[in-house]
């Protein structure tokens, strides 16, 4: 049986080596500086009362411009602009919302329980109650895990970072999937149109990181289901 500060100390290593290195991998494609790491601030569980870990560029909370005090209800309405990101948690759930999005969240009490995403890229961490995640192509239902998204007008990607998902096109109803995976295992793609039955197709894995995840699992008070290698560099974006 293994010691929890056994576990611990690799994943804080690792977060010391980022910040000693003062770079971050965030949305743009290539490892870039943080601010946020680069002042000193090594990712923890986010304070009591705070919705925002970080944010840059253009970005609303219902419509008003955000600060890093602005407060995410469990039904806010999140748009950012070009060159824009946010980092966020409401209740145990926590995100990174990338440039050019539209997020809906719908819950009450400051609990999520579905998310429509309407354009855009986001990877999310998810606590043990059940969630629903949208885009005008896939219906996700999720049972505590880590799973990245991005919805465009012709195709959705899915990829279930950890954790178990059912997937539904709702272009075609025999299109559907259930996944379990532990470690980026089966990436998706849901396409707008295609032959019945195949709207679901594999995908590679793309456009997000085990260090976005471990980040965004820090600030709700989790750890990752797996440890991040010193030597892991992330995957090539592709579009």
């Amino acid at each position: 049986m293994s010691n929890h500060n056994d576990e611990d100390h690799p994943r804080r290593r690792f977060l010391e080596t980022m910040l000693a290195a003062g770079m971050y991998s965030l949305g743009s494609g290539v490892i870039v500086p943080n601010q946020s790491l680069a002042m000193g601030k090594i990712p923890t569980r986010l304070e009591k009362g705070k919705s925002i870990y970080d944010l840059s560029g253009s970005v609303k909370i219902d419509g008003v411009a955000a600060t890093e005090k602005t407060i995410i209800k469990s039904n806010s309405v999140i748009e950012t602009g070009d060159s824009s990101h946010l980092i966020f948690a409401v209740g145990k759930d926590a995100f990174i919302l990338r440039e050019k999005s539209r997020l809906e969240l719908g819950g009450k009490d400051f609990i999520v329980n579905t998310l429509n995403l309407l354009r855009g890229k986001l990877l999310s961490v998810f606590g043990k109650t059940r969630h629903k995640v949208y885009t005008p192509l896939v219906t996700i239902g999720i049972r505590g895990t880590g799973i990245y998204v991005e919805a465009e007008p012709e195709v959705s990607y899915v990829c279930t970072c950890y954790g178990s998902v059912d997937i539904a096109s709702t272009k075609d109803k025999r299109s559907r999937e259930s996944i379990t995976s532990t470690h980026h295992d089966s990436p998706r793609f849901i396409h707008a149109n295609g032959k019945a039955g195949r709207f679901i197709e594999p995908g590679p894995f793309i456009n997000h990181t085990d260090s976005e995840l471990l980040l965004i699992e820090e600030l709700v008070g989790r750890s990752l289901p797996f440890i991040p290698g010193d030597d892991y560099d992330g995957p090539s974006r592709s579009y």
